[in-house]
């Protein structure tokens, strides 16, 4: 493709806290570069059915202290298919859009890349999902906000365990990234996470029961990445049956994660990473996610991005260790 001119925005898979700061950032900086912007509507789906809006900075203003996505945002089995994505680039060529930015996570900018391949179009991605679990950026938008979430209702959750005595199983999201779950449990001060970065064979419930938690503390908080088969059910009901002494419950925290006003933090990155994207489209850069390694703004090949799991450093599983005795 020759010169860019205009840009299109779209928000896809699950909403996080930042998105629409990411929108505005994009948006006035596209404008200030002498862009056309138009916003994309419900993803790759809004692409496929031509919702798509000419933007100005009227259209952002007023939002980067909301959460959620003005854009809205969907998950798209029709732009799975090679059909589908036709369609999709059709409806560029013809609203005059030259470049594509994506703000979204793992399978998000999975679908730019095989766009981008296929059809020889400079796609450019932020981060953003609450679970941080993107290869090449310290953090993603969206994640210290539900990190606080968190740490706000296990506060509360315990004022509850202390009273009666409880040990509490609280399940946080994070599909495979248990980022979520054991920086929470650090900075909420509970006894233990689960998370599916533990690689041993040890069974992480018969650690945590057998520190001999009990002897020195009335009640109990664990973090539970959530887990079809192993989330905080299925612990709070092995310890049901295998310690019946014990006074179990479980609060599963569940889409309240993903909603409220995005922190200072997750505002300051989002606005990094816009102005960014549309810097990269100056440099000539295609195909790679924006992030911010070591407070520097970064540039990250889609392959890159999406390769494979984060890991966790093993050094905040030794911290909670240490602290939770």
């Amino acid at each position: 493709m020759g010169k860019i001119n205009c840009i299109g925005i779209l928000t896809s898979g699950g909403d996080a806290p930042g998105m629409n700061a990411a929108i505005r950032a994009i948006t006035r900086a596209g404008i200030a570069a002498g862009l056309k912007v138009k916003g994309i509507y419900r993803g790759y789906e809004g692409l496929i059915n031509k919702e798509i809006k000419d933007f100005t900075t009227e259209n952002v203003s007023n939002i980067i202290q909301r959460g959620g996505t003005i854009l809205k945002t969907a998950r798209s089995k029709e732009f799975m298919t090679p059909e589908g994505r036709k369609k999709a680039y059709d409806n560029m060529v013809e609203q005059g859009i030259d470049a594509l930015i994506v703000i979204g996570g793992n399978g998000s900018l999975a679908g730019a890349r095989i766009f981008a391949e296929e059809f020889d179009v400079p796609c450019i991605g932020l981060p953003g999902t609450i679970d941080n679990d993107l290869n090449g950026t310290d953090t993603t938008i969206g994640y210290d906000t539900t990190l606080n979430t968190i740490v706000e209702c296990v506060d509360k959750i315990r004022d509850t365990a202390t009273s009666h005595e409880r040990i509490f199983f609280i399940e946080v999201m994070g599909r495979d990234a248990g980022f979520l779950a054991q920086n929470g449990a650090i900075a909420s001060g509970a006894e233990a996470a689960i998370i599916p970065e533990d690689s041993t064979n040890a069974d992480q419930l018969e650690q945590f029961i057998s520190r001999g938690i009990r002897k020195s503390k009335s009640s109990s908080m664990v973090i539970v990445s959530e887990s079809p088969k192993c989330g905080a059910m299925y612990y709070a009901d092995r310890v049901k049956n295998e310690y019946p002494e014990f006074d179990v419950r479980v609060s599963i925290l569940g889409h309240l994660q993903r909603g409220g006003s995005p922190s200072a933090s997750d505002r300051i990155l989002a606005s990094r990473l816009g102005v960014g994207a549309i810097r990269a489209l100056q440099e000539g850069q295609r195909n790679v996610m924006i992030g911010i390694r070591n407070d520097e703004v970064v540039y990250v090949p889609f392959c890159n991005a999406i390769k494979s799991d984060k890991p966790i450093k093993k050094e905040l599983i030794d911290v909670l260790g240490i602290l939770s005795i």
